[in-house]
């Protein structure tokens, strides 16, 4: 059993029994209704802003653009305008590629050996779905709760839930009837894909053998609020209306605990709260970072453009062109080619 991935469950079940019983035991709603979200955004937003700052004032002593094609040189040599992009367009093409599409792990390959001798290669499709999966149904969950937080709710919001509500699936008998609530597909494919992606941490060794136990409390935490999530709105009855009450309060800065809200809502508004509070010190913070990556968002134009260490302390250089101002008649004499003949 590996005791990394084991410390982070524990550390999210003891964070699930610290919010309910803290809930429904000790009567704490205030606690975790009002002060742990407004302590958990500014948490997040300030230690957001910190790294993201701190990122941007970093010098880039070189050019270190990522590329996987041909660089601008020779008129008559194509070039790769988008792995190899030399324009500012060709760089924000190829970042909206990476961000929306993940575009540089759907080239992630895995190697075999056959026989002990050959070596192949295949794409490792099935991380590159996934990935793309779960931040996609991320977003549009994300996107979903404004409906939480705004009043009237927007048009965008609603047309989302009906795209997203729109494959409902119905199945009705003496026992059970499920289509009411509609169901969301965004819930159950993050669900699907957070699994996945914790399964394979644990289960491939290579992973597995990288993996620390950050790595894998985010996945935990992320399986515990679309757990916490779908429950409530499929399997228990939880007062919307006061939901909504609460989460209006805590938006306009007027915040109110409302009578006869489930401790699973408080647990599931903890655990939302714990990843905020986690993001900015933790390696969820791609998310901002990615848009700061010297190694896509630069210009690969090295052969055009000199880029120069802002490190570099001021030094006298001595130019070719003065070199051959000092030595060009010996060089002449020398019969060495010279630029400038005078």
């Amino acid at each position: 059993m590996n005791v990394k991935y084991m410390f982070s469950l524990m550390a999210v079940v003891f964070l699930f029994l610290f919010s309910y019983l803290g809930a429904e035991v000790a009567g704490l709603k205030v606690l975790f209704g009002i002060i742990i979200p407004y302590v958990a955004i500014l948490i997040f937003v300030a230690g957001f802003v910190s790294r993201m700052m701190d990122w941007a004032a970093s010098a880039v002593p070189f050019a270190i653009p990522t590329t996987c094609g041909q660089q601008s040189s020779l008129p008559w040599i194509k070039q790769n305008r988008i792995d190899n992009p030399s324009t500012k367009t060709g760089v924000i093409i190829r970042m909206l590629l990476e961000i929306l599409c993940f575009r540089s792990l759907f080239r992630n390959t895995k190697m075999k050996i056959h026989q002990g001798q050959k070596i192949s290669y295949k794409l490792e499709i099935w991380l590159w779905v996934s990935a793309l999966a779960f931040h996609w149904a991320f977003l549009v969950v994300l996107v979903r709760h404004l409906r939480f937080f705004t009043e009237p709710i927007p048009g965008f919001v609603k047309f989302l839930e009906f795209m997203d509500g729109f494959f409902k699936i119905e199945f009705v008998d003496s026992f059970m009837q499920i289509g009411l609530p509609g169901i969301f597909m965004s819930g159950l494919v993050l669900l699907a894909a957070v699994s996945f992606l914790l399964v394979r941490r644990i289960m491939v060794p290579q992973v597995k053998y990288i993996s620390l136990a950050a790595d894998f409390f985010p996945l935990f935490l992320i399986i515990g609020i679309t757990v916490s999530g779908i429950y409530m709105r499929y399997v228990s009855k939880v007062d919307i209306v006061g939901i909504k009450e609460l989460t209006m309060g805590l938006a306009t800065l007027h915040p109110t605990i409302p009578e006869g809200i489930s401790s699973v809502f408080f647990v599931h508004l903890f655990f939302v709260c714990s990843l905020l509070v986690y993001i900015p010190f933790s390696k969820l913070m791609h998310m901002g970072g990615i848009f700061l990556s010297p190694t896509r968002n630069m210009l690969a134009n090295t052969r055009a453009f000199r880029h120069v260490n802002p490190w570099n302390y001021p030094v006298k250089t001595h130019t070719y062109e003065e070199y051959e101002d000092e030595f060009r008649e010996k060089m002449i004499d020398a019969g060495l080619p010279v630029d400038k003949k005078e």
